[in-house]
């Protein structure tokens, strides 16, 4: 006795044979009744599978056609039409020799298939030879559309360049750049490839890669999991008709090779049930683009004929018939190739009552290739002509291509599981005129992963480890320490870089591990561990270099830089009292002054006894009022008198012609030192060091930096004849203790460091060497695309300026010059200590020459004063006493010629 799960199988055994046998055994009616007569040809009609129904559908359909002819009584020469039918079995051959054989003993006015394009470009070149029409319902090779080449071929179906079509406005919807395309190779799958890449050409999408599947051996050249996982593109489009695609899809499963990680797209519906249910959530997330009558879309069709075919359909071969909602669509493109023959035969042999009598008429021998058929061009010009209302929608051709010329129509179905089935879920339709648009029923498209966001099309970063060098470069990445409340100190990182990474993996998901690297490590080594593997980013302010692009990748960019020179802060230069005597020289100054002391010596000789205001004075009187006048003149400046003789008066010329030259000299030489002196560097920007104004040792140079690349480049040609520094710390270090008068830094880092830091430093001249940061990635790195499309949706977020405002806008040092260009005290310091000195010898002269009306007024003061104490005394004595100690008239008298 069988165990029950034994007669279960057994049971499932019996049933599925039954399936089988049903779909062989038929009812149709005689298929060679008339002497007009078409022939179907199909892939399989015995041995039935899953994925092979589709030909049995379309066979119905192609009978049912027939047949619905006959009930309209649409008959040839007074026969009705009739049907022939092939089953190829895939094989182009066993077409082209069943169709021979056919043709040779019956009177084919037309050939409805093949149903694959591999068949179609043997049994089209011979149909026109013999010259009679191939309407096609599935065959979809690009190279079937040139109607010159195959000028009797015709389908129903699109062409695989409208379905590639369909399928870049797919990948634009969704903003995918770049696929990976898997085909089998046979002129399906090779057509479609070529049809993909022109296609997606036009429209600058990119094909990265194209992966073959051997349909004999079932293999493809190389490992298809390295292929893969080693690309940054997760859009892979699998392109096999549904029999391929099952077996493929298994295989992919097996590798792990499906969702969450790749988004899978098929040219065609794959066979669900062969899968084990453990995979359903894998499966998840497929779509499938396929070409649709324009019922699915609710486009018009002719559901008169549609109804009526089905009727027939489920009269003759009821086993067979799944459902008007579930006809295989390639069944209804069969039904309208089928009754676009019959329309061309009816109007042939109805419209030319001079051919009527002849209409079917063949000439040659029996065999096949000796036929061929008299009304041939007639025929085909009708089918160029012809335009219905089809049951797929409106059916019409043209004389230039083999494709219809309207009437397409694709759907895009998402493989959504639940928790006991997998289902194709209809969620987006295509037309010509319309594109891409929601599909009325449903439209929430289940990703990959269960997911409602839409993939990226590239590899993602999102729950993967990430290890990161970071470098101290204030403001860029700083270790700073913390206290928490218990007292304890931590350190942590700080800055623009630290803040971006923190932004970067709350957007991304990746984990970051950072390896902290001291301000002395070279960014050349660092980069160097980003190319060999070490880290797999390396951020900072890395300068974006064609050396360093030569061995690794580079990020969007993460900040715009430029580079400046730094010297010593004015304020940090020693004063010079005496810098507004420096534009004369000591030796000049000394003969302005012997000039000075001739000049009034000549003016003593000359003027002193004609001269009026030189008259009646001692000899020191008039040596001084000679010397004021030349001073004077010599200074541009007119003296208290004029010179009266003629002598006097030509040496006076000679003084204004000494005073013209000495001022204007003066003037323009001081103008420069204290400008020179306000600067306080002898450096105005990068052309100073270019031309050499400072000695090159005495400019700091990084090593192992872009900055030593520029010197390099631009200013030394090649000799490293700077001054070498090995951090950016000893730069300003070396800067202030007076090492160096300069050095090149970043733009940004410059400000920082000025502003918060080495408050003694400054920057001189414009920005020069406009350059961008960028993240060091690894050489073709997997994960480049989403970095950067993180990268820009933060810059487009306004986070950028934010991190800028953030780190490099703050200000602790004061800086002078900053708000204002006027010239500083400090600069005129030793002239305001000059005019005071001078000042302090006038009060002194003054006072000398007032000396004796200052004793007699400080003499008078000390008398008064004593006066006052004496009478306050003699106020608190008696009156008589009073009297009698008056003062007497001799000091009265004393008294008021002292004060005279």
């Amino acid at each position: 006795m069988l165990s029950s799960g034994k007669f279960r199988w057994l049971w499932l055994y019996l049933l599925f044979a039954q399936f089988v046998i049903s779909y062989v055994k038929t009812a149709w009616p005689p298929s060679n009744s008339s002497n007009v007569q078409v022939l179907g040809i199909f892939e399989y009609l015995t041995n039935i599978t899953e994925s092979t129904v589709w030909s049995v559908q379309c066979r119905a359909m192609f009978i049912s056609a027939i047949l619905l002819s006959q009930q309209y009584n649409m008959t040839i020469q007074g026969q009705n039409i009739s049907w022939q039918a092939v089953e190829t079995v895939g094989d182009p051959m066993t077409a082209l020799a069943d169709t021979c054989q056919i043709i040779s003993t019956s009177n084919i006015a037309g050939i409805v298939g093949s149903g694959l394009s591999s068949e179609s470009v043997v049994i089209a070149p011979f149909a026109a030879k013999i010259g009679i029409p191939v309407v096609s319902y599935a065959s979809t090779d690009p190279a079937l559309s040139d109607g010159i080449v195959y000028p009797t071929f015709y389908r129903t179906v699109s062409s695989d360049n409208t379905t590639a079509l369909a399928m870049a406005q797919f990948f634009i919807r969704f903003n995918w750049t770049s696929c990976i395309i898997i085909y089998q190779n046979d002129e399906y799958g090779t057509g479609g490839v070529q049809a993909i890449t022109d296609i997606f050409s036009n429209q600058k999408l990119i094909v990265s890669q194209m992966i073959m599947f051997d349909i004999v051996t079932r293999t493809i050249r190389g490992d298809l999991k390295s292929l893969l996982k080693n690309s940054s593109i997760r859009v892979i489009i699998l392109w096999m008709d549904s029999a391929y695609s099952s077996v493929f899809i298994q295989y992919a499963l097996d590798l792990d090779l499906l969702g969450p990680v790749f988004t899978w797209i098929l040219s065609v519906p794959a066979t669900l049930d062969s899968f084990n249910s453990t995979s359903y959530t894998k499966l998840s997330g497929m779509i499938t683009v396929e070409p649709v009558p324009g019922s699915v879309v609710n486009a018009p069709i002719n559901t008169t004929l549609l109804n009526a075919a089905y009727s027939i359909w489920q009269q003759y071969e009821p086993q067979t018939f799944p459902g008007a909602d579930k006809v295989d669509y390639y069944a209804i493109f069969a039904f309208d190739a089928t009754w676009s023959l019959i329309q061309g035969l009816n109007q042939l042999c109805s419209s030319y009552p001079n051919i009527s009598t002849t209409c079917m008429t063949f000439t040659g021998d029996s065999f096949c290739f000796n036929r061929r058929f008299v009304n041939s061009d007639m025929f085909i010009n009708i089918l160029d002509n012809t335009s219905f209302l089809g049951v797929s929608g409106p059916i019409q051709f043209s004389n230039t291509s083999t494709d219809r010329i309207n009437g397409t129509y694709y759907i895009a179905r998402n493989i959504q599981h639940s928790s006991s089935s997998l289902n194709y879920v209809p969620v987006l339709v295509w037309s010509n005129s319309d594109g891409w648009t929601t599909n009325t029923q449903t439209n929430e498209i289940v990703w990959p992963g269960n997911s409602s966001t839409v993939p990226t099309g590239f590899a993602a970063l999102l729950g993967l480890t990430l290890r990161i060098a970071v470098i101290d470069s204030v403001p860029f990445t700083m270790m700073s320490e913390i206290q928490d409340a218990s007292g304890n100190i931590s350190t942590k990182l700080t800055g623009y870089i630290p803040d971006l990474i923190d932004e970067l993996k709350n957007r991304m998901g990746f984990i970051p591990n950072i390896t902290y690297f001291s301000a002395n490590a070279l960014y050349d080594d660092l980069v160097n561990l980003v190319a060999n593997g070490t880290f797999d980013l390396f951020i900072g302010d890395v300068t974006i270099t064609a050396a360093r692009r030569e061995i690794v990748g580079f990020s969007s960019t993460i900040y715009d830089n430029s580079l400046r020179v730094v010297v010593r802060d004015a304020a940090s230069v020693k004063l010079d009292l005496w810098s507004y005597l420096k534009p004369f020289s000591f030796k000049l100054w000394i003969s302005i002054l012997g000039a000075a002391i001739y000049a009034g010596i000549l003016v003593y000789i000359l003027e002193g006894r004609q001269n009026e205001a030189l008259q009646n004075r001692s000899i020191v009187s008039l040596i001084g009022m000679s010397m004021w006048f030349s001073s004077s003149t010599i200074m541009g400046k007119s003296a208290d008198f004029q010179t009266t003789t003629a002598p006097g008066r030509i040496l006076t010329a000679s003084l204004y012609i000494l005073s013209l030259i000495l001022v204007a000299a003066y003037t323009a030489n001081l103008a420069s030192d204290l400008t020179l002196l306000k600067s306080a560097s002898s450096i105005s920007g990068i052309d100073d060091i270019k031309n050499g104004k400072v000695a090159y040792s005495r400019i700091g140079i990084r090593v192992g930096s872009s900055i030593e690349d520029y010197y390099l480049r631009e200013v030394s040609s090649g000799s490293r004849n700077y001054y070498p520094i090995t951090s950016k710390t000893n730069v300003y270090v070396a800067l202030l203790n007076g090492i160096i008068d300069a050095t090149i830094t970043d733009a940004g880092t410059a400000e920082y460091i000025i502003n918060n830091i080495y408050c003694n430093l400054t920057v001189v001249g414009s920005d020069f060497d406009q350059s961008a940061y960028g993240i060091a990635t690894q050489k073709n790195w997997l994960y480049d695309q989403d970095l950067d499309l993180a990268i820009l949706s933060l810059r487009e977020a306004g986070l950028f300026d934010n991190l800028t405002t953030k780190w490099f806008e703050t200000n602790i040092c004061s800086h002078p010059s900053d708000t204002s260009s006027a010239m500083s005290v400090e600069s005129m310091a030793g002239l305001f200590l000059t005019c005071g000195i001078i000042s302090i010898l006038a009060i002194l002269f003054f006072i000398w020459k007032r000396r004796y009306l200052v004793k007699n007024y400080l003499l008078v003061l000390f008398y008064e004063k004593d006066t006052l104490t004496q009478r306050n005394t003699s106020s608190a004595s008696d009156s008589s006493n009073m009297s009698s100690e008056q003062s007497s008239p001799g000091e009265a008298s004393a008294y008021h010629i002292s004060y005279m």
